[in-house]
């Protein structure tokens, strides 16, 4: 099976790549830069494609499944998903962003039609959450609310900080009754136990807001993350900038800016660090509460991406829009390294 990996010279791009190609999977790399794109395929031993993403439709012959790696993902999922769909090819991607996900299940019924799948997501954003999620869900199928929250100490990449900026400037989102409705970061607090005693947490649009309605049809769902107090106060004054995102110049600029100052956590952070995990589903009567714990953020990242390639690789039978806990299960995120089982209360 042949995997192309597009974006594969960003942080998170090489480290997928890397594992992938020690893994033995049959990768092929691919990105805008071919300098890199050539650079880091020539280290590999592998073979590289260099084009635009508007172009992929045309750089996919003999490919069987594209991981996008390269973000911000609404600026690029779109385009290399139409290409998967009219060449047959499956598509994965390692994105954090509910618009790309809101985009991609849309087109569910052209997937199923096309006998691929469509799996965004398949990072540290949100296959611990969204396994998290099912977990709940199978814990209580009556269950009307659902809360998750993370609380990592690391940092960030170049490229994750170019997303999230992405994000600030198309505002927040929370759900409600099934539907998304603009919701402010920080809007939210609460106080969560990851483990260790409680700590302050404030609401923030990940991810999971789109992909935990998909995955377990609970109609209402937030998510949390670990904060001082002070944050959700910074957060609301960040409305007052937030226009300002959405400038394109303004915009592109700050995320050239980070992309050239910001290279990611080093090796020794990705091995050492470790992330909590807290979630609860509740019906109104009864309540759940789960917690996981897992390897840094970019670590679970390449062990889930390259995980997932392989469970195609294998045959998954997997076809239209999926999740990762709808595509593998919710005891998917168990199999990666350095996790063990859920803790319930």
């Amino acid at each position: 099976m042949a995997v192309l990996i597009y974006g594969a010279y960003g942080y998170s791009g090489e480290l997928v790549a890397r594992e992938a190609a020690d893994r033995d999977l049959d990768v092929v790399l691919a990105g805008r830069n071919g300098t890199k794109t050539r650079g880091l395929a020539i280290q590999l031993g592998v073979d590289a494609r260099v084009f635009p993403v508007e172009e992929a439709e045309r750089h996919l012959d003999g490919v069987d499944v594209v991981l996008n790696c390269a973000g911000p993902f609404v600026e690029t999922a779109e385009a290399m998903a139409e290409a998967c769909l009219a060449t047959g090819t499956h598509y994965l991607d390692i994105t954090g962003e509910i618009a790309v996900f809101e985009s991609l299940v849309e087109r569910d019924r052209e997937a199923e039609d096309a006998d691929v799948c469509l799996l965004p997501g398949v990072g540290f954003d949100v296959v611990p959450t969204d396994c998290l999620a099912a977990h709940l869900h199978d814990r209580l199928p009556t269950g009307t609310h659902l809360r998750l929250g993370i609380d990592t100490p690391g940092s960030v990449s170049g490229g994750t900080l170019a997303t999230a900026l992405e994000q600030a400037g198309a505002g927040g989102m929370g759900r409600r009754d099934g539907r998304l409705r603009p919701e402010a970061p920080g809007a939210k607090t609460r106080t969560i136990d990851f483990g260790s005693g409680p700590e302050h947490a404030v609401s923030a649009p990940m991810g999971d807001v789109s992909t935990a309605y998909y995955t377990t049809g609970i109609e209402n769902v937030e998510v949390y993350l670990s904060a001082p107090e002070y944050t959700e106060h910074l957060l609301r004054a960040s409305g007052y900038v937030t226009p300002l995102l959405a400038v394109p110049g303004v915009k592109n600029g700050l995320q050239a800016l980070v992309r050239a100052l910001v290279s990611g956590p080093s090796a020794d952070a990705r091995e050492r660090e470790r992330v909590r995990l807290w979630g609860e589903a509740t019906d109104g009567e009864t309540t759940v509460t789960s917690r996981l714990e897992t390897p840094e953020t970019y670590a679970l990242t390449v062990d889930a991406a390259t995980t997932a390639l392989e469970r195609i690789e294998a045959g998954a039978d997997i076809t239209g829009y999926q999740t990762p806990a709808t595509a593998f299960g919710p005891e998917y995120v168990l199999e990666l390294d350095g996790v063990d089982g859920f803790l319930d209360e």
